[in-house]
């Protein structure tokens, strides 16, 4: 299985009073890192990527450590735990070399923004997730 990685810069406005990053913006750093692993899957077109979308129908963050601001990105390491007809689930570490700060899940389905419905997920896509299956792999 490969996960993908993403350096998630951070940003001064991101630091609190204490000088940790706020716990809400732990789901923008997933929302961005599934946006870059996403971007070579998602259509060229705009009418494409309105018919072939994907919204988010669940979200959690599990919080392990306090992450303090500083100059340095982060590491968001996102991979597929799981893969059915119209949805996935993801699941994330927010983390360093030998810090956890974070674990989450997204379930993602697969959305047709013109119809207003969910749609089956087309065989490309679950190539695409294939690359990133960890529901086999050990922890």
């Amino acid at each position: 299985m490969d996960r993908y990685t993403y350096p998630c810069p951070l940003r001064w406005a991101d630091a609190d009073a204490y000088g940790h990053v706020n716990n809400a913006l732990f789901l923008r750093f997933m929302e961005e890192a599934r946006t870059r692993m996403f971007q070579e899957a998602l259509a060229a077109d705009e009418a494409g990527r309105r018919r072939n979308a994907f919204v988010v129908s669940r979200a959690s963050v599990d919080f392990r450590a306090p992450l303090h601001y500083r100059e340095d990105p982060v590491d968001v390491h996102v991979w597929v735990t799981q893969s059915r007809a119209v949805s996935f689930e993801l699941a994330y570490e927010i983390r360093d070399a030998d810090q956890l700060y974070a674990e989450g899940t997204t379930t993602i389905a697969a959305y047709d923004l013109d119809t207003g419905r969910p749609r089956r997920l087309s065989d490309t896509e679950r190539a695409f997730l294939a690359r990133y299956d960890g529901s086999c792999a050990p922890s």
